[in-house]
């Protein structure tokens, strides 16, 4: 896993590249909603670049990481279909809802049935390279789909575009990113994290959790500000040092949401010493999350170093297809 997180840049810009290729053909009737299926790997970059395009796009874009589609979805809708094998059960079966419901429907992935699905109804596709953990090609389902709403003006009319100034940015910043992260690693190796961030990026802090699940094997879990100071922050009364507490911060939080983290950090303080600022760099949205992607992806592969376990291996997840395969 550390090769693929190693390569992430040139992801990034062959995955530009791809995007650049893309023959989008605009929608056959105008779109009331949008909304983004798939699960792990191929599904957190649809929360990702729904978060991102909150401010701007005027439809709600809501993301599924389940069988079947909500019963809002209809003929107005464009349903976009992430799966990087092309076989995900559950994205198929919502695949094949939005076809029975007249939707308007793109896909993003490597191959498998709804590579072929999307080439028999042509449907837009947009086809990445296959054959790896779909967890290590997040850049590739995410740079498609900041394509898909550039195109579709869902996003800034600018966004593609700085996807070149992040990869500058993340080039620049490699060996602090990795210090950091490194660093950090070895700092909550004992402890079970606890990931906050502000709301509206809650989609990296469960990409960080997602990645300390698979690549390091161990829980952890993620919330945001301010809803957590209506609940968790009171959990932290059964806090101790077994747990650390991880601030994904960005100088563009709400100030009032600045005001919260620092007084949350106080509070939790009194449980555990193990507290950490994690700090984004870059001046637009787009760089910021993949800054922040980028670190804590090292910081899942650091870990997994440190307690020893292989960072591919998901045998559980194989062994839960398997069994399911049975039914």
């Amino acid at each position: 896993m550390i090769r693929f997180v190693s390569n992430f840049t040139s992801q990034l810009q062959e995955a530009y590249e791809i995007g650049c290729n893309l023959d989008f053909k605009s929608p056959k009737k105008a779109i009331s909603n949008v909304i983004i299926c798939g699960l792990g790997g191929s599904g957190i970059g649809g929360k990702i670049v729904s978060q991102l395009a909150s401010t701007y796009s005027e439809l709600p874009i809501t993301t599924h990481n389940d069988y079947g589609l909500p019963n809002f979805v209809d003929d107005k809708s464009l349903v976009i279909i992430s799966s990087y094998s092309g076989n995900t059960e559950e994205t198929l079966s919502a695949m094949r809802l939005a076809i029975k419901r007249n939707c308007e429907v793109a896909c993003i992935t490597s191959g498998g049935e709804v590579k072929k699905i999307a080439e028999e109804n042509n449907f837009n596709i947009s086809i990445v390279p296959g054959g790896n953990p779909p967890r290590a090609m997040l850049t590739y389902s995410l740079i498609q789909l900041i394509f898909f709403f550039e195109k579709l003006e869902l996003i800034s009319k600018n966004s593609t575009k700085e996807i070149l100034s992040a990869i500058d940015l993340l080039k620049k910043e490699e060996g602090n990113i990795k210090s950091i992260a490194k660093d950090t690693a070895e700092k909550i190796q004992k402890t079970t994290p606890l990931i906050y961030s502000e709301a509206n990026f809650e989609a990296v802090g469960t990409r960080f959790k997602q990645q300390l699940n698979e690549n390091a094997k161990i829980l952890a879990f993620d919330h945001v500000v301010p809803e957590m100071n209506h609940n968790e922050l009171v959990g932290w009364a059964g806090g101790n040092n077994n747990f650390s507490a991880i601030f994904l911060r960005n100088d563009s939080d709400y100030d009032r949401n600045k005001v919260r983290m620092n007084i949350c950090k106080e509070i939790i303080s009194k449980k555990t010493k193990h507290i950490f600022e994690l700090y984004s760099k870059g001046n637009t949205a787009i760089k910021r999350t993949l800054y922040l992607i980028l670190l804590t992806d090292w910081i899942s592969v650091y870990l997994a170093e440190i307690l020893g376990v292989d960072s591919i291996e998901v045998d559980v997840i194989t062994n839960l297809k398997n069994q399911l395969s049975k039914h």
